[in-house]
């Protein structure tokens, strides 16, 4: 199973102490050279970045198509290189799922048809494989501790598929 991650899922799963929920679901994750670099060529320490340069499940690849990943940002407003890469590895590899999170960054990987899930979308299937006992808890330490943004509403229709209450 092929799967490309984009920036925004590693770094707020390891914010948490859950980035090894990508290695129990998918075995490996594939990253573009732009995401690598998202992480670990900026001055600031990112949740994660340790983990892309040493966990060997975590590989790293440059998109050929350099070309067609130029023509994506400049076609679609604010989509940033790494989920521009992202999306265009997901077509080169023939990817079976694209992780990611961005709104904009998933409308045209659905353009594209590919398959496409973001973070809460990971916790929903960790939690219907029994890794973690419950979601609640896990987006809330997202919200709180790394400024993950979702919606009331959103919020409360995975807590409801996950068959958790909204308190």
């Amino acid at each position: 199973m092929i799967i490309i991650s984009d920036t925004s899922p590693i770094t707020n799963l390891a914010a948490i102490g859950q980035l090894d929920l990508l290695r129990q679901l998918y075995s490996s994750i594939t990253i573009p050279k732009a995401v690598y670099n998202e992480m670990v060529g900026v001055s600031k320490v990112v949740s994660g970045a340790v983990e892309v340069q040493t966990l060997s499940w975590i590989q790293t690849r440059a998109v050929v198509n350099i070309e067609q990943v130029t023509e994506i940002q400049e076609q679609e407003d604010n989509i940033d290189l790494g989920e521009a890469e992202a999306i265009i590895l997901s077509l080169e590899l023939k990817a079976d799922l694209l992780l990611i999170d961005e709104r904009r960054g998933r409308a045209v990987a659905t353009r594209y048809r590919l398959n496409v899930t973001g973070l809460l979308g990971v916790l929903l299937q960790a939690k219907k494989q029994g890794l973690i006992p419950a979601i609640k808890p896990l987006i809330d330490q997202l919200i709180a501790q790394a400024n993950f943004r979702v919606s009331p509403q959103l919020y409360a229709i995975v807590l409801q598929t996950a068959d958790e209450t909204v308190v």
